[in-house]
């Protein structure tokens, strides 16, 4: 366990170490951050070097380096890469030196050894940091790729073999050695505290820049709220993406394979998520072609309510009860909708019975005084209050008057409550649906049977026959289970 966690530090290490150079490779990512073996020159040469001289001394620094490289030509780069190839490979022969000599020794010389071990590894890391710097740059000037394969396989190869191959005290050792040092685990530590703050700042930043594209949108005229906070959206995560690219690149990370994998993952995502993308082409013709807004209150999917928001890929709805529903955009746009709150008036349907015996004149002046008094009607449309239909029971009338979609419903209540209590102040009735049963009867001997009131318990000689059941007091006419019987016989 202890060996598996001085490894994965190890890794961390040679990942964030070799940051700032640019891109490695994915077995790059595997090995662990070690340092390098003692400095020694670069072999002296023959003939001059095709680069600059000084790129291949082991004591230029990095940020020199990355700077000298860049006006080097490929050929040049090539060649400065193969030195550092050489340097690195004497570097590991020091290296496997001291890890063999570890095993034939115990006690304080293996600890001696392992100390000599760590520095070694620590020198050796710091050329690895070079060397990658190098490879990387050869690779964008468009290196040959199988070169470039070779190089990083031979790094990556020695990393893993070392790390495999060592105890654990040398990997801890190597380890706490990395955290300490400037390039190693310090550098870390600040690169992930510039990473937070500059996120933190981000976020601040693309908030302002939402507010701003708000206050903006806003003054666009025939400009829905919900296209506005469509657009403000995709203002803040623009201002999101392109920070951190900013951030990313002044701290040296490579992110052309971002742009790659985000290009894979779209490929993807476009299979994977047919219907979403569905809901997101239905959100945005709503958004342009604004057939409600926040605010509205609309009936859609067979739901009616107020829309409290639309997003990319829903509409929410609050009902009159107060339930919340969302519902996906692609059954919101292929449905029909009704906006009820789209004029800034409606037209206010009621309907109001008399009786047959009550007078139409009279009720007509009751319904225009009622409605003309109230504040929320509006004279223009002019109201019209008609009769408009002879019922089964009842003279129907028909009153409709105009008012602010946002009174709608107080009028609504008020002219019902208020036009019932004025026809009971004038003596009209409302009537309520009922039914009058005609009897002719031909024979004159049986009207007499029929002339007997319908209220009250019948008596016999008068519409009830002597023996006959009494339904109202609850006789039914048997004296007994068996008269039951016979009767029923």
């Amino acid at each position: 366990m202890q060996k598996f966690l001085a490894i994965l530090l190890l890794a961390l290490g040679l990942g964030f170490g070799v940051m700032g150079a640019g891109p490695v490779s994915a077995q790059d990512t595997t090995a662990a951050a070690d340092a390098a073996p003692a400095a020694e020159d670069a072999p002296a040469e023959d003939a001059a070097p095709a680069y600059p001289e000084g790129l291949s001394n082991q004591g230029i620094a990095l940020d020199e380096l990355k700077l000298r490289v860049i006006p080097l030509r490929v050929d040049q780069l090539e060649a400065l890469a193969q030195d550092w190839l050489a340097i690195v490979q004497r570097q590991t022969q020091a290296v496997t030196d001291l890890q063999v000599r570890m095993l034939n020794t115990e006690g304080a010389a293996q600890d001696d050894l392992r100390g000599r071990l760590t520095e070694v590894t620590q020198q050796r890391g710091e050329a690895f940091q070079r060397f990658t710097l190098v490879v990387d740059s050869f690779e964008k000037k468009g290196g040959d790729a199988a070169v470039v394969a070779q190089l990083r396989a031979y790094r990556s190869a020695i990393i893993v073999d070392e790390k495999q191959n060592a105890d654990w005290e040398t990997l801890l050792a190597q380890a706490v050695n990395w955290a300490l040092q400037r390039d190693g685990g310090i550098k870390l530590a600040i690169q992930v505290a510039t990473i937070a703050a500059s996120f933190l700042g981000l976020l601040i930043v693309a908030r302002m820049a939402r507010g701003f594209a708000r206050r903006g949108f806003s003054r666009v005229r025939n400009l829905s709220k919900l296209l506005q906070a469509f657009l403000a959206m995709i203002v803040y995560w623009i201002t999101m993406a392109f920070g951190l690219m900013v951030v990313l690149s002044m701290l040296g990370i490579d992110i052309t394979p971002v742009f790659a994998l985000v290009g894979g993952l779209s490929f993807i995502a476009a299979f994977a998520f047919q219907d979403t993308l569905g809901n997101l082409a239905a959100g945005l013709m709503i958004m342009f072609n604004r057939p409600f807004d926040e605010g509205d209150y609309v009936t859609v999917a067979g739901t009616g309510g107020t829309v409290k928001s639309v997003s990319v890929v829903s509409t929410t709805v609050t009902t009159p009860d107060n339930q919340v529903i969302v519902i996906p955009n692609s059954k919101v746009w292929g449905d029909i909708i009704t906006n009820v709150t789209a004029s800034a008036t409606r037209r206010v349907d009621l309907v109001f019975g008399i009786s047959y015996e009550d007078s139409i004149a009279d009720a007509q002046r009751i319904l225009e005084q009622v409605v003309a008094a109230h504040p929320m009607v509006l004279a223009d449309p002019e109201p019209v209050i008609r009769v408009n239909a002879l019922g089964a029971s009842s003279v129907d009338f028909i009153c409709r008057p105009w008012a602010r979609s946002g009174d709608y419903w107080a009028v609504y209540w008020d002219l019902t409550r208020q036009v019932k209590e004025a026809f009971d102040a004038a003596g009209i009735s409302i009537p309520y649906p009922q039914t009058d049963m005609h009897i002719h009867v031909r024979d004159a001997a049986a009207a007499g049977a029929l002339d007997v009131p319908l209220v009250g318990a019948a008596t016999p000689g008068m519409g009830r026959p002597a023996g006959a059941p009494d339904f109202r007091s609850g006789d039914d006419g048997a004296d007994g289970a068996g008269d039951a019987g016979e009767e029923r016989g």
